[in-house]
């Protein structure tokens, strides 16, 4: 799927892996993969208090979701992520760099002083496009 990374001039370079809009051209089916927590096969988080570990399975959850819908996260356009701690950042982009190898999504980082679950460091939803 063609998808143009757009960076203006006009805005201050992107702090972080990421790009200030993408643009998709194609026509295909619209994928929104759900906030996902860094819990295992049997719904457990793993990496407690480790937010390196947290966000490679928060990553390989939404790789699995991309797979299930018939995609892969070069697919992705748009990435929305909730961290407890926004120090927390060249960490999180760190490991976003290692699974998001293409032109980097359209992203937004808030810091959140709760989860749904005590121990989650991270949630990330995303949003992608499917060439039909």
């Amino acid at each position: 799927m063609p998808k143009t990374q757009i960076t203006s001039p006009k805005i201050g370079k992107p702090s972080g892996h990421f790009a200030h809009a993408t643009v998709v051209e194609a026509r295909g089916r619209i994928v929104f993969v759900s906030g996902m927590l860094a819990k295992d096969s049997e719904g457990k988080i793993v990496g407690v208090g480790d937010i390196e570990r947290q966000t490679i399975q928060v990553c390989e959850n939404i790789k699995a979701a991309m797979e299930a819908a018939g995609g892969t996260l070069d697919d992705i356009c748009r990435v929305d992520v909730f961290v407890r701690n926004m120090e927390q950042f060249d960490m999180i982009h760190k490991v976003r760099r290692q699974y998001f190898t293409g032109s980097p999504p359209a992203s937004t980082m808030v810091e959140t002083p709760k989860m749904t679950t005590p121990d989650a460091l991270i949630e990330m939803s995303a949003i992608a496009v499917l060439q039909d």
